[in-house]
């Protein structure tokens, strides 16, 4: 019923509103493009009826430009194409404004588990004894990471906003007024964006949703809750990349840490002075205003001076002096308005969010080698040394470094970061950076180094106030995990270490490079049973795990329904904490708005605190275990047949828009690790391959290999043990829904017309082959007939925003069949399929 009733709804609110709406994008205000409004519908026609026939891209246009636009040169025809292209951005920013605004009304028909019901079973099942040390301590890290992805600039943002509101208010004459202003505004930025302005676009969206959003979250659960002395201000936390990830981003320096740090906490002082100077007119009684006017001055020269610092007590203190006088002598008269800031500034203190930071353990390696070089340790590499050996030396050797001592940039850069990290601590507090990430962490040196480091630049052993991370991404990684963790623990440096840090390790795992590495399921399930491996080893050593999981947005790269993954996870891993990346367009479009980011913080929380509380706990059963095992290995056998295929990469190259990402100003990191000529795999970063596969409309990262696994059980008479474990397993279920909205949002007959390709003809069958196999079965084992069939209204919006960016996706196929014959006007061409990278990255909202 549920379904059926937001389904209405979103015909409603949705469908029927941006139908009316896009309407006046007849009057966007273009130069010479009277006629592109009306031709855009005719296009779209042009397109579905012509790829359902076999037609090519390069036939669609040229029937469209010669029969129904009248546009017979190239040079037109490109002009013409670029504004086509302009205008589908802009109606996806309007589906984006529409959707939002209808947020609040669809989840009002929706089965999701609000805290309030959930609290509501605690009482039904009488468990609030059970439960209430878990609230106490529980807690959800959202962590928000900077990627070529993320590019609505604020001034989008705002027009989004303003779109939303005037929305809800039905204000036609209002809407074309702003459609307008869309139309005049760039969508893009004329140049490539530096670490620090990704950091800024990022802080403009904590300071102007997740500070009041965030303070709203927590009054709500506070209401909710039968305990009057619910303190756990950590409940919601908020984690940065921007700024701190240099795996992420080689463009980052310590110089440029620094500042996103100063912006970070300079900006949550701009939002404490708003709060404040309205609670001012409020709170006009004598005795009050000498402490609000001093903190009021405290926090306006700290707005604009990154050199004042403040600390959180000269901020609490004086609001809880004033919170006593207005209980004692004012009647509590806006007692509600000053706890509203007084739990604000006890959330986010005096860094906003805790600004991580990570690098590659490759550097690392490099940089401790120049150390040993310098230090007359050994003579070339540490190959020299044997593993105790160099074990020893991290562990105890004391060498005082300075980066002046060093003429290599990469060590220079790595000291000074690691130096300065105390001064952040200082100006922030120590929650405002206090965690180190390891990428590629596969032995026990991804930690030891960094622990040495920070030994070596002047912390001392007992005092590290940083959380060291290994990040788990690779399959060699997670195999080793456990191996690395014991030793690790096993060394009483390192235990004393985790003791000082609370007796807690935190441990990253990367859906990302590890589906890029394995394949969907493979990635999946080897990440679950590295979970259930590292709780073991935790438990045993006395030490509370937390995992960290680094998910993108699409299902390949670990995202799709996020509270269902982790309602879904077994009793057997450690389920202390969530924590997650909210990557690219994610961080718009899951968590854009105030009421998405209550929304889904909300699913995070319930999904984290009903596992193993309400009904059977989820257990894998050895069976069950047996066929996942089986199935995981069958698809990565068809998988890594694919990766191997001699036309894998080369078809990359030269028929996705791979090599375009790093074109388009959207991010200011490249596309690839290292600078090898000779374009490989490993390089390749996960972002750059997943969008790939979502512009060709193919998604292969989220599916591949799954339709031959369960085709050769079935082969072999056991489809019925798969149903079985569809049915059975919330993981597995969890996984199998997923990719059907991967394969739901595939489109081959956009590239059809490479089946015949000379080159890639046969490469093109395989990929399809198995997209068709795949959907197949997993209708087959799911008792389905069509791909989502459940989720009537995220399929409706997918077929929208699908509809909304064929024509651009023609164009842009149409455009690299141009380039790849050479044409003279090639520049053209690249410059076209760049700029369609946005709208289709944008539409898809989770494509990268």
């Amino acid at each position: 019923m549920h379904q059926i009733e937001r389904l209405e709804e979103f015909k409603k609110s949705v469908t029927n509103k941006f139908n009316i709406y896009n309407s006046l994008f007849l009057n966007l205000p273009y130069r010479n493009v009277e006629n592109v409004g009306i031709l855009i519908p005719l296009l779209l026609n042009q397109c579905e009826e012509g790829l359902k026939s076999g037609k090519n891209p390069q036939q669609i246009l040229d029937i469209f430009f010669h029969k129904y636009a009248n546009i017979q040169t190239e040079e037109e025809q490109i002009d013409f194409m670029f504004r086509i292209i302009q205008y589908v951005e802009r109606q996806v920013v309007l589906y984006d404004s529409v959707e939002d605004a209808a947020f609040p009304k669809l989840h009002e028909h929706t089965n999701s588990l609000s805290v309030k019901d959930y609290f509501q079973l605690v009482n039904k099942n009488k468990s609030w004894d059970k439960i209430a040390k878990k609230l106490s301590s529980f807690s959800a890290r959202i962590v928000l990471t900077a990627h070529p992805t993320q590019f609505y600039t604020p001034p989008i943002l705002d027009i989004i906003e303003e779109l939303k509101n005037l929305i809800l208010k039905d204000s036609i004459n209002e809407i074309d007024v702003v459609l307008q202003q869309l139309g005049l505004t760039s969508l893009i930025n004329t140049k490539k964006p530096t670490p620090l302005d990704e950091a800024k676009n990022i802080i403009y969206i904590l300071r102007n949703v997740y500070y009041d959003a965030m303070g709203s979250l927590f009054s709500y659960i506070k209401s909710n809750i039968e305990d009057d002395s619910f303190n756990n201000y950590n409940i919601i936390k908020l984690g940065f990349w921007p700024g701190g990830d240099r795996d992420g981003n080689p463009f980052v320096s310590a110089e440029i840490t620094e500042q996103v740090a100063d912006e970070l906490r300079i900006n949550l002082m701009k939002c404490y002075y708003n709060d404040l100077k309205s609670l001012r007119k409020k709170l006009s009684f004598k005795e009050l205003r000498p402490s609000l006017n001093s903190l009021r001055d405290r926090l306006y020269i700290a707005m604009f001076d990154p050199k004042k610092i403040i600390h959180y007590t000269d901020i609490i203190e004086p609001l809880l002096e004033v919170r006593v006088l207005l209980q004692e002598k004012y009647n509590s008269l806006y007692l509600h308005d000053l706890d509203q800031l007084i739990d604000k500034v006890r959330i986010f203190r005096t860094h906003f969010a805790t600004l991580d930071i990570r690098q590659d353990h490759s550097k690392h390696v490099l940089v401790f080698q120049e150390i040993l070089k310098a230090k007359g340790i050994i003579k070339e590499d540490l190959g020299e040394k044997s593993q105790q050996e160099l074990i020893e030396i991290l562990v105890h050797k004391n060498f005082r470094l300075s980066p002046n001592d060093f003429e290599d940039e990469l060590v220079r850069d790595t000291l000074v970061n690691v130096t300065q990290l105390k001064e952040i601590q200082l100006k922030n507090g120590e929650e405002g950076c206090n965690r180190y990430i390891i990428s590629n962490s596969e032995d026990v040196f991804s930690v030891l180094i960094v622990y040495g480091l920070f030994r070596w630049c002047g912390w001392k052993s007992d005092a590290i106030t940083f959380d060291i991370i290994p990040l788990f991404e690779t399959m060699t990684g997670m195999e080793q995990a456990e191996s690395v963790m014991q030793t690790l623990f096993d060394l009483p440096e390192y235990r004393a270490h985790v003791e000082q840090r609370g007796n807690k390790q935190t441990m990253m795992l990367g859906f990302s490079d590890g589906t890029k590495d394995g394949g969907y399921l493979k990635a999946n399930w080897s990440i679950l049973k590295t979970k259930e491996v590292l709780s073991k080893v935790c438990s045993k050593n006395g030490v509370q795990a937390l995992f960290f999981d680094g998910r993108g947005g699409p299902p390949a790269r670990g995202g799709g329904k996020t509270h269902r993954f982790y309602a879904a996870q077994t009793k057997d891993i450690a389920n202390n904490e969530i924590q997650l990346t909210i990557q690219g367009q994610t961080i718009t479009s899951t968590y854009g708005t105030k009421e998405q980011f209550m929304h889904n913080s909300e699913q995070l929380l319930t999904a984290g605190l009903s596992n193993n509380l309400f009904g059977k706990e989820n257990i894998i059963s050895k069976e069950s275990r047996k066929l996942m095992e089986e199935l995981s290995d069958l698809s990565f056998q068809k998988y890594d047949a694919l990766k191997k295929h001699e036309m894998f990469i080369s078809y990359l190259e030269n028929r996705s828009t791979l090599k375009y990402y790093t074109k388009a100003n959207i991010g200011s990191r490249p596309g690839k690790r290292g600078k090898k000529e000779k374009l490989e795999l490993t390089d390749l970063r996960a972002i750059s391959f997943v969008g790939s596969w979502s512009q060709l409309k193919q998604n292969v990262p989220g599916y591949f290999g799954l339709g031959t696994a369960i085709q050769t059980l079935k082969n072999e008479g056991r489809i019925k043990e798969v149903k079985k474990l569809y049915k059975e397993v919330p993981f597995f279920e969890t996984l199998m829904l997923n990719s059907m909205m991967s394969l739901s949002k595939c489109y081959f007959e956009l590239t059809s017309y490479m089946k015949d390709d000379p080159e890639y003809g046969d490469f093109w069958n395989i990929l399809h082959d198995e997209y068709l196999l795949s959907k197949k079965m997993l209708l087959e084992i799911s008792n389905s007939k069509i791909l989502m069939e459940n989720e009537a209204v995220s399929r409706e919006s997918i077929k929208i925003r699908e509809s909304i960016v064929l024509p651009l996706l023609v164009i842009q196929q149409y455009a690299l069949f141009q380039i790849s014959q050479n044409s003279t006007h090639k520049e053209l061409y690249e410059k076209i399929v760049t700029r369609s990278l946005y709208g289709n990255i944008n539409a898809s909202r989770n494509s990268a």
